[in-house]
């Protein structure tokens, strides 16, 4: 499945057609995805105390995933996702302009390399850090 969470998509079939919207959840099984906004279904609240009301609520039904382009960030438009091998990993690049699809990815580009991991620092015990200052009084006498 080309769609992840957080895309930005352009729905191309359906009652929906043309709108777009963010992806909310992805369910790679059963191949389809939930847009913010797109396949609205209104469902019927009953309520189950005394002091609640019952309520029509509108909540996003899920989509197959085949009726939705990924949407270029870089280029704004509609594109079919195109994977290569960038230092090690595969990643999603958008055909019509180069750019990385995935955000996790395009952050990270340089900073791994400039990256420097520091020592973590050596703990000490209280007590041997009491008898250490005592010893050194001591001799400071």
């Amino acid at each position: 499945m080309n769609v992840k969470l957080n895309d930005t998509v352009l729905v191309i079939t359906g009652k929906d057609a043309g709108k777009q919207g963010k992806v909310v959840a992805t369910s790679p099984k059963s191949n389809k995805v939930v847009v913010e906004g797109v396949n609205l279904q209104k469902k019927a609240k009953k309520a189950r105390r005394a002091n609640e009301t019952s309520q029509i609520i509108e909540k996003e039904g899920a989509i197959d995933a085949s009726n939705v382009m990924v949407v270029c960030d870089a280029c704004s438009k509609p594109v079919r996702v195109k994977y290569s091998v960038e230092g090690g990993k595969k990643v999603r690049v958008c055909p019509k302009c180069g750019a990385v699809l995935d955000k996790a990815y395009a952050g990270k580009k340089g900073a791994k390399a400039a990256e420097v991991k520091e020592a973590p620092k050596k703990r000490t015990r209280k007590r041997a850090a009491k008898k250490a200052e005592e010893t050194a009084e001591g001799e400071a006498e």
